[in-house]
């Protein structure tokens, strides 16, 4: 298998930031998170890469009505569930195959390892809250690993 680079995106609240379209550029799809904001933050993220996105609690919005709120695709040959408050995960992952949960909304950056399954959360990209800093994910995956990096985006 080649190695894949997936672009991971949460919370932009409505603005899609030059600093995060920058980081994106070359993966070869992106998840986001959640809490999307408006349509033309994806419209953005499409013409970096395809595009599998979840609706978040602020996306209430008739236009995003047609995202899901979770989420199962294949990437890499490595299954990805996304959802937005991992408090509310209601699957046992590494049951259900899953190799990476995506979640989003704490705004707070980081991910762990737990019954091989990578949890990832990318932080936020949109407005800055509080002292969070603003930041998207990459993932790189290969035959082997999954070697997540938290891209801190300077402005």
């Amino acid at each position: 298998m080649a190695h894949t680079r997936i672009g991971i995106i949460s919370d932009t609240h409505g603005l899609l930031r030059p600093e995060a379209v920058q980081c994106l550029a070359g993966v070869s799809h992106i998840i986001h998170g959640g809490d999307i904001g408006r349509p033309e933050v994806l419209d953005g993220l499409r013409r970096i890469a395809p595009v599998t996105a979840i609706r978040g609690n602020i996306d209430v919005s008739d236009w995003a009505n047609s995202y899901p709120e979770t989420v199962t695709v294949r990437l890499g040959g490595r299954s990805f569930y996304v959802l937005h408050d991992l408090k509310t995960l209601r699957i046992t992952p590494a049951a259900c195959g899953i190799d990476v949960v995506i979640s989003g909304h704490s705004h707070q950056p980081g991910f762990n390892t737990k019954d091989r399954v990578l949890y990832l959360n990318p932080g936020s990209a949109g407005p800055r809250r509080f002292r969070l800093p603003v930041t998207v994910a990459t993932l790189d995956i290969s035959a082997r690993e999954l070697c997540p990096v938290i891209h801190e985006l300077r402005m």
